[in-house]
């Protein structure tokens, strides 16, 4: 164990492993949304270009994998288990197989917003509400948006990317789109912390870029994986529509960046290796993807420095050491209230102070 805590549980978001489970699966991401059946089965066919197997539950073992050979290196005897919200291993069962232990969850988003921390803090609430006296104590690793265990990866990932388009080329950072109501209370009411964080990681790592590279490389945040009806509002610009007025405007290439995503997700796979590439060859406009941070040994080792800072305070020490690249970070421990609100309604979440 470390410090109070007897497990590690890595929390994800899940996915398909074979055609047979893409329907169910993406019934249970929109359980109770009344998405029409006619839209699940237009995602589908994304799956299908991959033989119906997501990408994230492999990236997932590999993480682990990962972790656990950083924590046996550092002599931490921790075990690492794993429990997802959409499909197995979910973590309804994972955490029912740790009752009355101390828990630490690690979840694979790094930024606020609603899907990304309170709907995982919600999840957790869920799991262990059934157990009673025999649930789990839950705590949550912070958000790493700006930890240098996720800046420094991403820094020369973008380099690399920049090398494999010609001279002169833009950087466009991406993350997926989310309701402009719910992106405005990511954080808090009225923080707008889902967009400003990602604006604060992608000037770090763009200051860090042109340091190394020399010169000033122009850079934005664009989005992908828009759903929801035309009449609700998401944030915008999508990255095909960007990328037709790049060319439009007479840039000789473009980076794609996935900062929003820790490992080539779905939304990586397709929506920029598949469809924005296409869009980018369609229209001649020279496109590179950056690698995202994945199992990068200073990003695992970054989490485990995360793991052992929360440890240090629920030991009832305190470290100053709190390391983060821009001026929003450290993120607290325990959300502040009212972050990333459920704008469907509130319901019970736990690692939080609400």
């Amino acid at each position: 164990m470390l410090g109070p805590y007897d497990a590690l549980v890595l929390v994800s978001f899940g996915g398909p492993e074979g055609p047979d489970d893409v329907l169910p699966f993406l019934e249970n991401v929109t359980r109770g949304r009344g998405i029409p059946r006619e839209r699940l089965l237009g995602v589908a066919e994304h799956y299908g270009h991959f033989g119906g197997v997501s990408p994230i539950n492999e990236q997932n073992r590999e993480l682990i994998a990962a972790l656990e050979a950083e924590l046996a290196r550092r002599g931490i005897e921790l075990p690492v288990h794993w429990g997802n919200r959409n499909w197995a291993p979910f973590l309804g069962d994972t955490l029912a197989g740790l009752e009355g232990r101390r828990v630490l969850a690690l979840v694979t988003s790094a930024y606020s917003s609603y899907s990304g921390c309170r709907q995982y803090r919600e999840d957790l609430a869920a799991a262990v509400e059934p157990l009673g006296e025999r649930a789990p104590q839950v705590d949550k690793v912070r958000h790493y948006f700006d930890h240098p265990g996720f800046i420094g990866p991403t820094v020369r990932n973008v380099a690399a990317a920049l090398d494999q388009v010609p001279a002169g080329s833009v950087v466009r950072f991406v993350t997926h789109s989310i309701p402009l109501a719910m992106a405005e209370v990511s954080g808090g009411p009225g923080q707008d912390m889902y967009v400003r964080q990602h604006r604060a990681v992608a000037a770090r790592v763009m200051e860090e870029v042109d340091a190394v590279r020399g010169g000033a490389t122009p850079w934005e945040l664009v989005y992908c994986s828009r759903s929801g009806p035309p009449s609700q509002p998401w944030l915008e610009p999508d990255v095909n529509d960007d990328l037709r007025a790049l060319r439009e405007g007479g840039v000789p290439g473009v980076v794609v960046a996935p900062i929003g995503f820790v490992s080539d997700h779905m939304e990586v796979k397709f929506d920029l290796d598949t469809e924005a590439a296409e869009t980018a060859a369609e229209i001649g406009l020279p496109y590179a993807r950056a690698a995202t941070v994945g199992t990068d040994p200073e990003f695992v080792a970054g989490l485990v420095d995360l793991v052992q800072e929360r440890a240090a305070v629920e030991s009832g020490g305190w470290t100053t050491h709190r390391p983060a690249l821009t001026e929003l970070g450290p993120w607290p421990d325990r959300c502040p209230v009212g972050c990333c609100a459920n704008l469907r309604g509130p319901k019970p979440a736990l690692c939080g102070s609400d």
